[in-house]
């Protein structure tokens, strides 16, 4: 059973994984980077190819416009992989200097509603049932704006995506702590991405981007209240040390990632209406190995979360045995699952290490010599 449950998970890689990153102070240019998003297919292809459970990936608009979604998406399709979640940008605009659809301006709100509604319009091109919204909103100082009337703002462009949503979409509300907006986010936790989501109905639902928190939260509280709820409809999976840092899944903290993964399983979200999705930046690690790696990282946490006895553990709880309970987590915890997940990929027919497989397979030297000339894809490309 816990080997089928790992041979069904659905891991969602983010196209900007493999374009150019890197931190405020400078972004570093790697060989072999797309030069767009087709290539960005091809290489989110490759993940899936070594992995067997990456067939999703997730656009994000406007860095993968192109004339023809619909050839975009039957371009994955070839590569054996399918469009995700779409990403909205309304935060890389001069307009949205003071917000986006909390702006104060009302033609400045008009612009950032028409965009989110143009990506709805690409989920139809593309297949996609899921459109992912980040507002950058916010304000620097206090007096800067009134926080109400930006909540009234934010309400009815919420609203109107809502209602553009056709049967089988939905989408994601993501909330962040800070930054850009140090004194007030419009959206800055996961109540307040809750309060709009609940009021909105079933077709809103909240992601919990693993970066996104102050320091010391428990990640896995949240989990288990929205699930409980209805509304987790997704995750964002990285690293963090100090703020949203964008490394790698589980690199920071593996023991979190396990503890979000026990709630996810013991709430009922391992799931195809829960998204596990990458939202990661390679700064200086290889992008495709980098993908790899994520979510090699995030099967052994769902592994070692499968692998909770939770008959013992209620048994446990219900007896008030502090001691028994957690030995029981941990003991999964501790339990070394790579056999486990090299027997699940042979079982794919895929090479137990994937790492090493992609290493021998050529693909970089591949790309590094064909994708010269033209622009590489990036921040804001």
């Amino acid at each position: 059973m816990i080997k089928d449950s790992l041979r069904g998970q659905v891991i969602e890689t983010p196209s900007w994984a493999y374009g150019n990153s890197g931190t405020r102070f400078k972004v570093f240019a790697q060989r072999g980077v797309p030069r767009d998003p087709f290539e960005k297919l091809a290489d989110a292809a490759q993940v899936h190819a070594f992995t067997g459970v990456a067939p999703q990936v997730a656009l994000h608009i406007p860095w993968d416009r192109v004339d023809d979604y619909a050839a975009l998406a039957a371009h994955a399709s070839e590569l054996g992989v399918r469009i995700g979640a779409i990403n909205s940008n309304v935060f890389q605009d001069d307009d949205y200097m003071l917000g986006s659809v909390t702006h104060p301006d009302a033609r400045v709100r008009a612009k950032a509603l028409a965009h989110l509604l143009d990506c709805v319009d690409i989920m139809d091109a593309t297949g996609s049932d899921t459109l992912k919204l980040w507002f950058s909103d916010g304000i620097n100082y206090p007096g800067q704006d009134d926080i109400r009337a930006r909540q009234d703002r934010l309400a009815e462009a919420l609203g109107r995506v809502y209602e553009r949503l056709g049967e089988n979409q939905r989408f994601l509300l993501e909330y962040k702590l800070f930054e850009p907006a140090f004194y007030a986010t419009d959206v800055p936790d996961w109540g307040t991405a809750y309060a709009h989501c609940l009021k909105l109905g079933p077709k809103a639902q909240v992601v919990v981007d693993t970066g996104h928190h102050a320091p010391g939260t428990n990640i896995e509280f949240i989990v288990a209240f929205l699930l409980r709820e209805g509304k987790l409809g997704g995750f964002d999976f990285n690293s963090r040390f100090y703020a949203d840092d964008d490394l790698m899944a589980g690199a920071a903290d593996p023991f979190q990632l396990f503890r979000i993964m026990v709630e996810v399983i013991g709430g009922g979200g391992f799931t195809e209406d829960v998204a596990f999705m990458l939202d990661q930046c390679h700064n200086i690690e290889p992008k495709i190995a980098g993908q790899i790696r994520s979510v090699m990282n995030v099967q052994e946490a769902t592994a070692k979360a499968l692998l909770v006895d939770r008959e013992a553990l209620a048994a446990a709880q219900s007896a008030g045995d502090v001691l028994g309970a957690n030995a029981v987590v941990m003991d999964a915890y501790n339990t070394d699952v790579r056999p486990l997940l090299a027997e699940v990929r042979t079982d794919l027919g895929l090479d137990p290490d994937p790492m090493a497989a992609y290493a021998r397979s050529g693909y970089f030297e591949k790309i590094a010599a064909d994708r010269v000339g033209g622009a590489q894809a990036g921040w804001g490309a």
